[in-house]
């Protein structure tokens, strides 16, 4: 007879609001010092250091910023989507807060990589905007976040809000295919991904390598965020029981 796969142990450990408060108090350091040291380092490098674009001169710059908010914000939002799909099968609270506390940052995300893009864009395309296939689907994930961050403040029910920010964040994934692979689909202005798994870099190294180092940055600090988010969402829902009490009279 066949044995039965069970979960490992960390993953119902992740449902206990107190575990995680413990854990991430531990874990924020181990971030935090990084996203900091990468960064700086890799900004400096970057828009001091990095030759100039042969094409495009220092405009070239902004993708420092706007390549890793993008990647990022497509990171953050199937995230935000598994920890709904983890809530709405498992009942597990703290997937529900990490869903909930995904939405601003990811929006934060989506905003600064559609405000880059359009500065990268105007000396590139001669315009802030254009109805390019790249463009709006990242707009339409600015949506969806709104969306999930609305439901989960429009709906007074706790499990009611979560359980409908959890469907409309896995409909959603549909548009991250979209936004990856819009630029092979269809005739679009937008430049294809600057890193491929498969292929060498375009770039040379001394352009490339720091932008690797504010993709790396960009993780830690949405990791940092995101535990910083939560940590306060776990404290506000379990206000009334007797650990967060002793936290509140220990401080």
């Amino acid at each position: 007879m066949a044995k039965k796969w069970k979960m490992p142990k960390w993953f119902y450990q992740l449902g206990s609001p107190r575990w995680f408060y413990d854990i991430s108090d531990r874990l924020l350091p181990w971030f935090a010092i990084p996203a900091v040291l990468l960064l700086v380092i890799g900004a400096v490098w970057g828009l001091a250091f990095a030759p100039a674009d042969y094409q495009q001169g220092n405009s070239f710059r902004i993708i420092y910023v706007h390549v890793p908010s993008a990647v990022l914000a497509q990171s953050a939002y199937m995230l935000m989507a598994v920890a709904g799909a983890i809530n709405l099968i498992w009942k597990m609270k703290v997937a529900d807060m990490v869903a909930k506390s995904c939405a601003p940052i990811g929006a934060t995300l989506a905003v600064l990589a559609l405000a880059t893009g359009a500065i990268w864009g105007k000396p590139t395309w001669g315009a802030w905007w254009v109805w390019d296939a790249r463009l709006t689907s990242m707009l339409i994930l600015l949506f969806l976040y709104i969306g999930v961050y609305v439901l989960y403040s429009a709906i007074e029910n706790e499990v009611k809000a979560g359980q409908a920010g959890a469907v409309l964040a896995l409909v959603g994934l549909v548009n991250i295919p979209i936004i990856k692979y819009s630029v092979e689909w269809w005739n679009t202005l937008h430049q294809p991904s600057t890193f491929k798994v498969t292929e060498k870099p375009a770039m040379p190294p001394e352009m490339y390598l720091p932008l690797i180092l504010m993709v790396l940055g960009f993780y830690c600090f949405f990791a940092v965020a995101l535990m910083l988010r939560t940590r306060a969402e776990v404290l506000r829902r379990e206000r009334r029981s007797g650990w967060v009490q002793q936290l509140v009279e220990a401080s």
